[in-house]
């Protein structure tokens, strides 16, 4: 048989919140003799400089610690205020710049139609604004918030910017709709504005996504016509009225033939942008058999 090991006794410790408190008494009282006696050497000067001194010291060291804890949490809240705050002024800054920069560009699309109504003097005009469009960046053909009750009829030209947009296609009692130069189905006779040349304008989506828009047909034998001449409505259109600015000629091509001439026009009319427009109420009242 293995001989039997006695275990030893364990030593019981006292509790380490037991001994602060201890400590923490002991300190006070050397602390309290130091204020209430006038010994000032020997055991107690011994004592007080080796247990009490560094424990006001950790004390001291322990409260700064937590005073700056505190302040750093309260300065840490008060940046988060602030920066909440700060967010809140942006958002609203923000929105108040957004609305004025829809005032800013609602403005000058006034003036604008302002401008362009002094232009075309001669003919009355109301002004519109639009409800609807085809999908995609481009206003082939668009609704307006005008109709019937005001006066507006199929064939009517429409103005914005700096000249011609199209014309109205159908009419409601207060809308109409208004098929652009930029239309696959356009076609309008027009004419050099210096050399009365004719020549016929032809819409195409994926052509006014270059900024340009077509013409062919211009007869130009004497080669008068050049880059940047003023492109207007011809007098011999059925449906347009004479003399509205279309474009600048953006360049010139001689065809196969030999004999007419073809190229691009740089319209004058942003047709991706376009809020409000002008419809001339007045009609073109001789037909002809030129295109529209």
């Amino acid at each position: 048989m293995s001989p039997v090991v006695k275990k030893k006794p364990e030593k019981k410790s006292i509790p380490g919140k037991y001994l602060l408190l201890i400590v923490t008494i002991l300190c006070l009282a050397l602390m309290l003799l130091t204020f209430t006696t006038d010994i000032s050497s020997g055991f107690l000067d011994s004592a007080v400089g080796t247990v009490v001194v560094p424990f006001q010291k950790g004390l001291m060291h322990t409260g700064t610690a937590l005073t700056s804890i505190a302040d750093k949490r309260r300065e840490y809240s008060e940046l988060e205020a602030e920066n909440e705050s700060l967010k809140q002024q942006i958002a609203e800054l923000t929105s108040e710049n957004t609305l004025l920069m829809q005032d800013h560009y609602e403005l000058m699309s006034l003036r604008e139609l302002y401008d362009l109504d002094n232009t075309y003097s001669e003919y009355e005009k109301t002004g519109a604004r639009i409800i609807a469009a085809d999908s995609g960046s481009w206003f082939s053909t668009f609704v307006i918030d005008k109709g019937e009750a005001d006066g507006i009829e199929t064939d009517m030209n429409v103005i914005s910017g700096a000249g011609l947009v199209g014309i109205v296609t159908e009419t409601g009692k207060d809308w109409a709709r208004v098929r652009t130069v930029i239309d696959d189905r356009s076609n309008v006779s027009a004419t050099i504005l210096h050399t009365g040349d004719n020549l016929m304008i032809s819409g195409g989506i994926e052509l006014i996504e270059q900024g340009l828009i077509s013409y062919s047909g211009l007869y130009d034998q004497d080669e008068n016509v050049r880059e940047g001449d003023k492109v207007v409505t011809s007098g011999i259109s059925s449906k347009y009225l004479p003399g509205i600015l279309i474009g600048y000629v953006e360049s010139i091509d001689t065809d196969s033939n030999n004999m007419t001439r073809s190229g691009y026009i740089t319209p004058v009319v942003d047709f991706e942008h376009l809020r409000e427009v002008l419809v001339i109420l007045e009609k073109k009242q001789n037909t002809g058999e030129h295109g529209s």
